[in-house]
């Protein structure tokens, strides 16, 4: 699992990182893996786009730290959308957390979604957290401390005993973002090349 201190790291350097890292959702016998393969990154400053620009509110207090903790809002009225708490504490920067590529628990994640295909499960920041059951019960969730955690792609197989498909080579793409109206133009949104279940190449 990863520590608190991977968090510690500035926002759009942790977009990166956590990519090919796995996200677990534990609690008693439900058991969902999946790994992390598109993000965007949120800024304090200069980001139009960014919850927690005009300062700290109730909505968007968690952003404010401490870093590897949960924020999850609720968008359109429907769709809930998980971020990780970035930065220093006090900052108000996350990273959503944008597709995964589905690992374990796939027939759970079939039951909660409209897809059959592993690659539509959790292509785009709804479908994901509808293919895991995140709701708002899920804001402000320390990452080290569960349900929610996140691992390296050595310790989940160390752990859990899982073999994931191996990338030979994490070739990461910059991009504009993608599903807003203001700082879309900004080179925030970062994906592993060729990933089927990046939501951007995913049809609907």
């Amino acid at each position: 699992m990863l520590t608190g201190n991977f968090y510690r790291k500035p926002t759009s350097v942790l977009a990166r990182a956590l990519l090919g890292k796995i996200l677990i959702y534990q609690k008693g016998r439900q058991f969902l893996a999946a790994r992390i393969v598109e993000t965007e990154a949120y800024l304090f400053q200069n980001d139009p786009a960014c919850h927690a620009r005009g300062g700290r509110t109730r909505r968007n207090a968690p952003m404010f730290g401490p870093p590897g903790r949960t924020y999850v809002y609720l968008i359109y009225g429907m769709h809930y959308c998980l971020n990780v708490v970035s930065g220093g504490e006090g900052v108000g920067e996350a990273v959503l957390i944008r597709a995964l590529e589905p690992v374990a628990g796939l027939d759970i994640m079939r039951r909660r979604r409209a897809a059959r295909l592993p690659e539509q499960l959790c292509s785009g920041p709804g479908k994901l957290t509808a293919a895991f059951g995140l709701n708002k019960k899920h804001n402000n969730l320390d990452l080290t401390a569960g349900p929610l955690y996140v691992y390296s792609q050595k310790d989940f197989r160390i752990k859990f005993g899982i073999d994931t498909p191996k990338i030979k080579h994490l070739e990461i793409v910059a991009a504009s973002r993608i599903g807003i109206t203001q700082g879309q133009e900004l080179p925030l949104r970062f994906y592993i090349k060729d990933n089927p279940c990046v939501s951007f190449h995913v049809k609907h």
